[in-house]
C-alpha cells in the first residue's frame, strides 16, 4: 500500500515539475517572440555624422579629384609658360625632349607623391588620430597651392613640379585616412554608404576641375594659376570646421584607452544616450586583439591569421588602377574626335562624362547597403571587362566604318559607369572592414602603396603600350579586370552589416586560425556571454 502512495506521490510529482517546466517554457517563448518581434536599433544618419563626413571628404578627397584632373585642360597654356620661362632664361627655345620630360614629370610628381604619403599613413594615423592625420594634412595642400598660385610670377616652372609631388603626398594621405576615419565613425548598417562619399568627393573634384578648366572659365593663359591654387580652398575650411567635430571613437577607446571621451564621442555621433551595445562590441574586439598590440607593416606581412585580409586588399588595388581607367581618359579626347566632336566641343563632352561619373557614384551611395559589396564589385568588373573588349574592336574598327566612333563613345560611357559602381569606390570600404584596430593603419598604408604605384605604371608603361599595341592594350586591360573579377568570386565574402570582429572571424575560417583572447577562450565565451547579456538589457 505503503509502495503504490509513494508510486503515485512520484507520478504526481513528476506531472506537476512537467507542467511548471512547460509554463516556464511556454512564457520563455511568449518573451523570445516579443524581443524578435520588436525592431532592432539601428544606427540612423545624424547631423553630427552627416557634417563630419561632408567636411572631411569635401576638405581632402575633393582635393584628390581636383588635382587628376586640374592640369589636363591647360595644359597648353602651361607648356607655353615652360617654354617662354626657358627662353627668357637661356635665349634659346626649350628642346621637344625636354618640354616632354618636364611635362611628364609635372604629371608623374602627383602619383609619386601619393605613394610617399600612403607610406606616412601608418605612423600618422596612430600618432595623432584619424581626425588629427587630416588637419595635419592640410599642410600639403595649403603650401602647393600658394606655390601653384605664384608660379607665374616667379618664373619658375620647377616650384609647379615640386608643388605636384607636394600635393600628391596630400592625395596619398586623404585617399587612405578619409575612409578609415569615416569607417570607424559610421554605425555598421551605413558603413558602406558613408565609406563611399569619400569616392564622390573624388569624382565631385575631377568634375569641378573639369568645369573650371574650361577655356572660357580658368583653362586659359590668364587663370591658369588661380585654377591649380583653387586645391588650397577646400583645406581652409576643413581646417577651420573639423576640429569641432570628434576623433574616432574606436581609435580612443582601443588605442588611447580613454573609455570616457569614447563614449562621449559615439553618443553625439548616434544622437543618443544609450550606446552601452557598440562600446561592449569595441571593448571586444580590443580584448580579443590584446595579444597582438599595434601592427606593424613588416609584422601584418607575417600575420597568417591576416593573410587572405592582405592579398584581397593587395588584389582589389592593383585591380583598380590596372583595369584600364586611366588609359580610358587617355584616349577619350581622340575617340571624340574622331566621331565627329569638333575640337573646342570636346571639353565639353569630357565634362558630361565627369558628370555621368559622379551620378554613377551617388547611386552607388543609395544602393550599396541593399546589394552589398561583392555584387557591385563583380557587376562593376564585369562591365569594364565587355567595355574594353568592345572598345578595343571599335578602335580597330573606327576608320573604316563610319558608325563604329558611336560605338567607341557608348564603350568609354559605360566603362566609366562600370568602374564608378564598383571597382572605384569598395576598396576602400572593403579595407576599411577586413582589418581590426590594431592592423588597419599598417593595411591601408600598403593599400595605398598598391593604389598609387599601380597608378604611377600605368601613367609610365601605357604610352609604350599604346604605341606598340594600340587598341589591342585594351585586351589586357580586360584581362586584368576579369582576373580580379575571378579573385572576388572564388575569395572575396560579403561584409555588409557585420562587425570588424564578426569579418575578421570569417576570414579566420579561411586562414585556418582560431580568433582567441589574450588569455584564451574561455574570455572570448565570457566576454559575448556579456554582450548578450547586454543587448537583452538595452533592448528594454
Amino acid at each position: 500500500m505503503f509502495k503504490g502512495q509513494a508510486e503515485a506521490t512520484s507520478a504526481v510529482y513528476q506531472s506537476a515539475h512537467f507542467l511548471i517546466y512547460c509554463v516556464y517554457k511556454t512564457q520563455t517563448a511568449m518573451v523570445d517572440a516579443k524581443e524578435l518581434a520588436k525592431p532592432k536599433k539601428s544606427g540612423r544618419l545624424t547631423v553630427v555624422l552627416a557634417l563630419v563626413t561632408l567636411i572631411s571628404a569635401f576638405g581632402s578627397s575633393f582635393q584628390y579629384g581636383y588635382n587628376v584632373a586640374v592640369i589636363n585642360s591647360p595644359a597648353p597654356v602651361m607648356q607655353h609658360f615652360y617654354n617662354l620661362t626657358f627662353v627668357e632664361r637661356y635665349a634659346t627655345p626649350m628642346g621637344e625632349n625636354l618640354l616632354t620630360l618636364l611635362w611628364s614629370l609635372s604629371v608623374s610628381m602627383y602619383p609619386l607623391g601619393g605613394f610617399f604619403g600612403s607610406l606616412m599613413v601608418a605612423p600618422l594615423v596612430n600618432k595623432l588620430g584619424r581626425k588629427g592625420t587630416l588637419l595635419f594634412n592640410n599642410i600639403f595642400s595649403i603650401v602647393p597651392a600658394l606655390m601653384m598660385g605664384v608660379s607665374e610670377l616667379a618664373k619658375s616652372y620647377e616650384i609647379i613640379i615640386v608643388a605636384r609631388f607636394i600635393v600628391g603626398i596630400c592625395a596619398g594621405l586623404s585617399s587612405n585616412v578619409v575612409p578609415m576615419y569615416l569607417g570607424e565613425l559610421a554605425p555598421k548598417n551605413l558603413r558602406g554608404a558613408i565609406g563611399i562619399v569619400p569616392q564622390l568627393f573624388i569624382t565631385i573634384g575631377i568634375l569641378s576641375a573639369q568645369v573650371l578648366g574650361i577655356r572660357n572659365i580658368l583653362g586659359n593663359s590668364t587663370g591658369w594659376t588661380i585654377l591649380l591654387g583653387l586645391t588650397g580652398i577646400p583645406a581652409v575650411i576643413e581646417l577651420m570646421l573639423l576640429p569641432f567635430f570628434p576623433e574616432s571613437p574606436r581609435y580612443t577607446l582601443i588605442q588611447r584607452g580613454d573609455e570616457t571621451t569614447a563614449k562621449k564621442a559615439l553618443q553625439s555621433l548616434r544622437g543618443r544616450d544609450d550606446v552601452t551595445k557598440e562600446i561592449s562590441e569595441m571593448c571586444l574586439e580590443h580584448q580579443s586583439e590584446r595579444a597582438e598590440g599595434r601592427l606593424s607593416v613588416l609584422s601584418l606581412l607575417s600575420q597568417r591569421s591576416l593573410r587572405w585580409q592582405l592579398v584581397s586588399i593587395v588584389i582589389m588595388n592593383m585591380g583598380q588602377q590596372l583595369s584600364g581607367v586611366n588609359a580610358i581618359y587617355y584616349y577619350a579626347d581622340s575617340i571624340y574626335a574622331t566621331a565627329g566632336v569638333a575640337e573646342n566641343d570636346i571639353q565639353y563632352v569630357t565634362v558630361g562624362t565627369g558628370a555621368v561619373n559622379v551620378f554613377i557614384t551617388i547611386a552607388a551611395v543609395f544602393i550599396v547597403e541593399a546589394s552589398g559589396r561583392r555584387p557591385l564589385l563583380l557587376c562593376g568588373f564585369g562591365i569594364c571587362c565587355g567595355a574594353c573588349v568592345l572598345l578595343a574592336v571599335a578602335l580597330t574598327f573606327q576608320e573604316s566604318v563610319t558608325w563604329m566612333p558611336y560605338i567607341s563613345i557608348t564603350c568609354v560611357i559605360v566603362y566609366i559607369t562600370g568602374h564608378a559602381i564598383g571597382p572605384s569606390p569598395i576598396p576602400y570600404v572593403v579595407t576599411t572592414e577586413m582589418f581590426r584596430q590594431s592592423a588597419r593603419p599598417a593595411a591601408f598604408m600598403v593599400a595605398g602603396s598598391v593604389h598609387w604605384l599601380s597608378n604611377f605604371t600605368v601613367g609610365l608603361l601605357f604610352p609604350f603600350m599604346e604605341r606598340g599595341l594600340g587598341p589591342y592594350s585594351f585586351v589586357i586591360f580586360s584581362f586584368i579586370c576579369l582576373s580580379t573579377l575571378i579573385y572576388i568570386w572564388l575569395i572575396v565574402p560579403e561584409t555588409k552589416s557585420k562587425t570588424f570582429l564578426e569579418i575578421c572571424q570569417m576570414f579566420a575560417e579561411r586562414n585556418r586560425v582560431e580568433i582567441k583572447l589574450g588569455d584564451g577562450d574561455a574570455q572570448l565565451k565570457e566576454s559575448k556571454e556579456n554582450l548578450q547579456d547586454v543587448e537583452k538589457v538595452t533592448t528594454f
